[in-house]
């Protein structure tokens, strides 16, 4: 992917790492392949895309913004799979940002909260049946459960990478943006 972008366009600017989701579900029941499966699919995705990145961005001194999740702020039992590999992800956003001091690359994240999405249907699905209630009833609870007046959009999202990307956060190196709708003490 790397090869064609560059060979279409002629360099390489901007790389935005986002995969998908990690299997949730009760930790003893979680196998190694779904650990596995996790692992690669975010972690090891990533880390492939940046090395194979890393020279084009070093030549146009570009940016690196890793799609992360707030999943790693907080352990849920549910989801102990997206939580570790997303704290692994924020711990490599870190040290591809040091990195990127010295080669003259620019390493930020995004954490997405709950965002309305068909993965957040789906649970929101999932929640009404398990807990024989109607769909807006699961939503109601959730939102009061996450602590969060709303779910983001895709668009919210897209804006904080559109931001991070941006000349405007040219002094951000290693940040981790969250964009949650939560407050946290510091």
């Amino acid at each position: 992917m790397v090869e064609q972008t560059v060979e279409r366009f002629g360099q390489l600017d901007l790389v935005v790492n986002n995969a998908g989701a990690t299997k949730r579900g009760d930790f003893f029941t979680l196998s190694d392949d779904d650990w596995h499966d996790g692992l690669e699919l975010k972690l090891h995705g990533y880390v492939r895309m940046t090395r194979a990145a890393w020279p084009h961005l070093m030549k146009t001194h570009g940016t690196l913004v890793n799609i992360v999740g707030v999943g790693a702020w907080t352990g849920i039992g549910e989801f102990t799979i997206g939580g570790v590999v997303s704290a692994g992800l924020m711990n490599f956003t870190k040290a591809m940002a040091d990195l990127g001091k010295r080669d003259g690359v620019r390493v930020c994240a995004v954490n997405p909260g709950q965002i309305r999405t068909d993965r957040l249907e789906r649970n929101i699905q999932r929640i009404a049946q398990g807990l024989s209630v109607s769909p807006e009833e699961a939503t109601t609870m959730l939102l009061k459960e996450c602590g969060i007046n709303r779910f983001g959009t895709a668009d919210e999202i897209g804006q904080a990478v559109a931001f991070m990307a941006s000349s405007a956060a040219s002094f951000a190196q290693g940040a981790i943006l969250d964009i949650d709708g939560e407050t946290r003490a510091i």
